[in-house]
């Protein structure tokens, strides 16, 4: 399903957008003057660098704490060790952009109560010479490609962050194998990938957010596109956010974790979301309202496949 700027822009339209601002005060921080119950409890958020990295977490978090008294800690790592931190019991909410890994903890039974909160893409970004010649390709397979035949560097982030698995993907998908001199794993965030490729002059993929939110310090442009701006649906980028099960981890913050996806998912989460611009740019689109939700969000893909359904009437 194509996710270009302009159809999303169409099918939320601005009364929606107005609806949502409407909306938003229904959910009031309000309270029987005693105070929310859990004012001064500390959630735990495991996320990703690219939307630490962008300040969209900070943004998030400043109306949801004042709303109730709490503070929220947020732990930016890569989706794999985010989600090894809350395997381990150590955060009680994860945000995450890897849908394999995401079934893979749920399935586990580590986290309940996924929802799809929203989405941008992913680019191959690279210095503007274009040594490769890779520009306008129709497929990120290609570029890959074409980036390897010509020995041209390549900087991997190489942490099993949910960018790695994509651009893991992509090689798989590639008739070129990664590796030499000219190919090397960061091992970290998505800002500093993106600053050491700059310096060396190579490439890297990237998520379209965190491009935009440090394009002003970086001489890399973007040669292929992801879906928001035309490019091949594979380079999509969705976002989901889903609690710490209680049951595995009884310590877990789990009535303050549900509230947090609440907010997120809801009207005012989602406006924030819509709304958070860098220099001029959207970074993120939000996902989690539809007047035709999908269910399949909420359990591992394919759940349908591997579990017996209850034929009781």
């Amino acid at each position: 399903m194509s996710i270009q700027r302009r159809e999303f822009v169409a099918a939320l339209g601005s009364g929606a957008l107005a609806g949502l601002a409407g909306c938003a005060g229904l959910v009031s921080g309000e309270d029987d003057g005693d105070g929310p119950a859990v004012a001064g409890e500390t959630l735990t958020l495991a996320t990703t660098t690219s939307t630490y990295d962008t300040g969209l977490v900070d943004e998030l978090d400043g109306a949801f704490e004042d709303r109730y008294g709490v503070t929220v800690d947020a732990v930016a790592l890569g989706t794999g060790a985010a989600l090894e931190t809350a395997r381990n019991g150590d955060a009680d909410v994860v945000m995450v952009h890897a849908r394999s890994l995401e079934d893979e903890f749920l399935r586990e039974g580590y986290g309940v109560n996924r929802r799809d909160l929203m989405f941008n893409d992913f680019v191959v970004v690279g210095p503007e010479g274009d040594p490769a010649g890779i520009a306008g390709a129709d497929s990120a397979t290609a570029a890959f490609e074409a980036i390897a035949a010509a020995g041209a560097p390549f900087v991997s982030r190489g942490d099993d962050s949910g960018t790695h698995a994509e651009e893991r993907a992509i090689w798989d998908a590639a008739d070129a194998e990664p590796g030499g001199t000219r190919y090397r794993e960061a091992g970290q965030g998505m800002g500093q990938t993106l600053n050491l490729a700059d310096q060396q002059g190579a490439y890297t993929l990237s998520d379209r957010g965190t491009y935009l939110s440090q394009r002003s310090q970086l001489s890399l442009v973007i040669h292929v596109q992801g879906p928001i701006e035309g490019g091949p649906d594979r380079l999509a980028n969705p976002y989901g956010v889903m609690a710490v099960n209680p049951a595995v981890h009884g310590d877990v913050e789990y009535d303050l974790a549900m509230a947090y996806i609440g907010y997120l998912t809801g009207p005012e989460g989602q406006e924030t979301i819509a709304n958070y611009e860098v220099d001029g740019q959207q970074l993120f689109f939000p996902q989690a309202l539809s007047e035709d939700p999908d269910f399949q969000q909420y359990v591992p893909e394919g759940w349908r496949e591997d579990g017996e359904e209850s034929t009781e009437g």
